[in-house]
């Protein structure tokens, strides 16, 4: 049941109600019940059945937009299929123009590509990416507004959903409807059905990994979504907020200050040409920086293989690797959690395998 007010229910039993005289009782009887019905309760109709129309919150790197926000707006095409779906970039320059060319060209279901030209958006800061989502949405008249479930959406959406005194629901991973969405609890080993039944808009973060962007998709784009640009003669600079960008490091420039033991793990990834990752329990000891964490509270991550050393499978780690395609666990403990979720799994001391998997994995051409 979504809604039961006197006014629903009466609507329903004139479909079957066929007696002499039944029309002109059953009007007259509707009528009365809308007399009662509460305001609450055509809201929330009104919610149910207006239009969709979505914004989605898109990251930008490089004069292109994000994996993970290709993601969040093949998201956006489940909430219905006349859902109109709008692009909020933000930056300033060349690389904001750039970056605005290949969203319009870069999935089907974008019909417009909003830009935010301005010194303020030049870092991803949250503060001022929250006022300029409370302005858009304020001109816009949104129904949801989506971003991805990673650093750049978690900072964002949480501040936006405040200035416009909504709910947001985070790590969607299934969208049912437009008003109601699966998230994971309990680090992932339940999924929670939830129904929004507050005011517009509806604020999400999605997994990206839930939402893969089919690669035959982008044959399918005949024209390119038309871009516009945000009015910010209203965006007030002095209330930005506190935060302010001291700088960007990347790992390429900062070498992994490992331990001997871990360095097995760097020599392996770079013969596969991989990525590494940690356990917090690894980032805790030092082993590697935090921003390589996979877990609950670190990344989450979906590779086609991925490889566990020595990983028991705490829920929290599990958390963020399960939605791999292969899992394969090295662990001297039969018993450990992370064979129950494997794939491949083999019982010995990874530094028994590791160097063995060196031996005779060629080198990477």
């Amino acid at each position: 049941m979504i809604y039961k007010t006197p006014w629903i229910s009466y609507i329903h039993q004139l479909k079957f109600k066929k007696t002499k005289n039944s029309f002109i009782e059953n009007m007259a009887t509707t009528l009365k019940a809308l007399k009662y019905t509460s305001f609450t309760g055509f809201r929330s109709m009104r919610f149910i059945f207006r239009s969709v129309s979505t914004l989605v919150l898109a990251e930008h790197e490089g004069g292109a937009i994000s994996k993970a926000s290709l993601s969040a707006v093949e998201a956006a095409k489940s909430l219905g299929d006349d859902c109109s779906v709008s692009v909020l970039l933000a930056g300033c320059g060349a690389s904001l123009q750039q970056a605005a060319a290949h969203a319009a060209s870069s999935h089907p279901s974008i019909h417009q590509v909003l830009t935010a030209d301005s010194e303020n958006f030049q870092h991803p800061l949250a503060e001022p990416w929250a006022k300029l989502v409370h302005l858009v949405q304020h001109k816009g008249s949104y129904s949801h507004i989506i971003a991805a479930s990673n650093s750049f959406g978690k900072n964002i959406l949480p501040r936006a959903a405040a200035l416009l005194d909504v709910s947001p629901i985070t790590d969607v991973v299934n969208i049912c409807s437009s008003n109601q969405f699966v998230r994971p609890i309990y680090a992932g080993n339940a999924l929670c059905t939830v129904r929004y039944t507050g005011n517009n808009p509806c604020l999400l973060t999605i997994r990206s990994t839930s939402f893969p962007v089919p690669a035959a998709l982008f044959h399918s784009i005949s024209n390119e979504a038309p871009i516009s640009q945000v009015d910010l003669s209203t965006f007030c600079e002095e209330s930005i907020g506190k935060s302010r960008y001291l700088k960007h490091t990347s790992q390429d420039k900062e070498p992994l200050k490992s331990m001997d033991n871990f360095k097995m793990i760097e020599k392996l990834a770079e013969k596969l040409g991989a990525a590494v990752g940690a356990t917090r329990a690894a980032v805790d000891a030092g082993f590697v920086p935090n921003d390589l964490q996979v877990g609950q509270t670190g990344k989450i991550v979906a590779p086609e293989l991925y490889m566990a050393f020595g990983v028991s499978g705490a829920i929290q780690h599990i958390a963020g690797m399960r939605d791999s395609k292969i899992i394969v666990a090295v662990n001297k403990d039969a018993d450990a959690p992370i064979f129950q979720v494997a794939d491949y799994g083999l019982v010995g001391d990874l530094f028994e395998v590791i160097p063995e998997l060196l031996e005779k994995l060629p080198e990477k051409k």
